[in-house]
């Protein structure tokens, strides 16, 4: 039965959309690199909670590996999860961001707050400035931003945003990798 949807190239799929070798997902799995070699190449067959194991390794689950469906690139204001604090607004716009290579947010952020402090970390940031005007500090040196404009960066310095103005700064946020 699961030949006949080639579970094989769907396991091969989803392991290098993770970067990991076989090497690297048998011993996650604690399997052998021989197992996941034939089980890619359709020439065994795993249990259910083998498959599970594989799946879960590789963040996925049953419904969304044997469905059939395409995911949606389309995602409804429904679909937005809100966070707010302390005169500042997360906006997640799109669900598992965190299967994603990249995590858009829209920041609002009212008069004289600012964001969390984001330590150091891999990866690279994007903005779009798209109500009112933003302080972004990068490490010791700061940027003023206004409607507009945009600002990218490489994460390895703390940053965060200071919205010292008199109405509330909205911005786009894209982190990549997810980091939000």
């Amino acid at each position: 039965m699961w030949m006949s949807i080639n579970v094989g190239k769907k396991i091969r799929e989803l392991r290098q959309k993770n970067k990991l070798t076989q090497s690297e997902l048998a011993d996650r799995c604690e399997l052998s690199k021989g197992f996941i070699s034939l089980l890619e190449s359709d020439l065994t067959s795993p249990s259910l909670s083998t498959l599970e194991d594989i799946l879960t390794t590789l963040g996925s689950s049953f419904h969304e590996f044997f469905s059939d469906e395409e995911e949606s690139p389309v995602f409804r204001k429904e679909d937005v999860f809100v966070k707010e604090s302390d005169g500042v607004r997360i906006d997640w716009l799109i669900p598992n961001a965190q299967k994603k290579q990249m995590e858009p947010i829209m920041m609002t952020l009212q008069p004289d707050t600012q964001s969390e402090p984001d330590l150091p970390h891999e990866g690279e940031e994007f903005g779009y400035v798209l109500a009112g005007a933003v302080d972004l500090i990068l490490g010791e040196t700061t940027y003023h931003v206004r409607k507009g404009d945009s600002f990218s960066f490489k994460t390895s310095k703390q940053h965060y945003l200071v919205n010292r103005g008199k109405t509330q700064a909205v911005v786009l946020w894209v982190s990549t990798p997810p980091n939000f």
